[in-house]
């Protein structure tokens, strides 16, 4: 091979080795003739932009920001730490949010299907005329004769006092009213002798003794 054919085959290895760089800056070329506008469209809009804080913003400011970031890395840190430590519990959470959302909506679906709902609204209703209708003092009095009457059913739920009731209540269904008559003093007189008159008087007479301390 003789010198000439030598220089040749070199150039041809030089111009393969070139040719990439070559394309790549020719590519970068086009590249930044397409950009370069975009770009300066960019910048006057920033410039824009910043030219409406212009007036509000100063260095100082800022200079006045950044040593009181500095001061306070040690809270910035803490925050991060609270911040990390919220969304942990956020995600271990959100698994039981999954399976207990669906069963509270079933919950409140039950109490609105059950009307429970409605008996609130109506409650609330009620409530609102009450209060329009009744004063803080009134309300105060109302409270406390409820108070006592709790007390006086308390009372009345006693076996004692529910044995009575019931006894009482079965009496209107013995009775017969259309066989009563008039019955004077010697009727009465005569009722005497029926051992039915004898207990019912009895009864009414120790119902009168304890009616005797109600004046107390």
């Amino acid at each position: 091979m003789t010198n000439d054919e030598l220089i040749v085959k070199r150039l041809e290895n030089l111009e393969r080795q070139v040719a990439p760089l070559a394309a790549f800056a020719q590519a970068a070329g086009e590249l930044r003739e397409e950009i370069a506008p975009r770009i300066n469209e960019a910048v006057q809009a920033l410039i824009v932009e910043l030219a409406d804080i212009e007036s509000d913003f100063q260095i100082e400011d800022l200079l006045y920001l950044l040593k009181k970031l500095m001061r306070n890395i040690g809270t910035l840190n803490y925050v991060l730490d609270q911040t990390q430590n919220l969304v942990d519990f956020a995600q271990t959470a959100e698994p039981l949010l999954k399976n207990s959302v669906p069963q509270v909506i079933a919950f409140l679906d039950g109490l609105e299907q059950g009307g429970v709902f409605r008996l609130l609204s109506i409650a609330t209703e009620v409530l609102r005329k009450i209060g329009s209708t009744v004063s803080p003092e009134d309300m105060h009095q109302i409270g406390d004769g409820i108070v006592r009457l709790v007390g006086v059913l308390k009372r009345l739920t006693a076996p004692a006092a529910i044995d009575l009731l019931e006894r009482a209540a079965d009496v209107p269904a013995r009775v017969d009213l259309s066989s009563a008559r008039p019955v004077g003093l010697w009727g009465m007189v005569g009722a005497m002798g029926d051992p039915d008159v004898q207990k019912g008087l009895g009864v009414l007479m120790e119902f009168t003794k304890g009616l005797g301390a109600l004046k107390a």
